[in-house]
């Protein structure tokens, strides 16, 4: 199996999302990230960093969390430090997931919702 950094050392997932319109139910996004072992990379993750947690190691962190996606800028923001991520583990996902909170809410009624992806100053994914 090749290298799972690919290259990449320090990564940052951001999300950002409008607020629901007024009336509606807050819209409450989070960025989750999923490690699997090296022996094992499509079983069991090895554990999931979400809002409040980060690896056991310090390698990959939320830094925020919004509930209602007020404010400037980007709501949730991750980074991966793959470069420091132990050789016994062989693959990362990223995902996004939306809180139910007793409802049924897909990513169509999300506003404005937009993710970047980069390394440094340098984009990997769009905004």
């Amino acid at each position: 199996m090749e290298s799972l950094s690919k290259g990449l050392t320090k990564v940052e997932v951001a999300l950002k999302w409008d607020p629901s319109p007024h009336g509606a139910p807050a819209m409450d996004l989070d960025l989750v990230a999923a490690v699997f072992t090296l022996s094992d990379p499509h079983g069991a993750p090895a554990y999931v960093v979400h809002f409040d947690h980060r690896a056991p190691d310090g390698t990959i962190t939320l830094n925020r969390d919004s509930r209602t996606g007020q404010g400037l800028g980007f709501d949730e923001v991750m980074v991966l430090e793959l470069n420091r991520l132990s050789e016994a583990y062989g693959r990362v996902a990223v995902g996004v997931v939306i809180q139910q909170n007793g409802g049924h809410r897909t990513f169509a009624d999300v506003h404005q919702p937009g993710i970047r992806l980069r390394e440094g100053y340098d984009e990997l994914g769009p905004v």
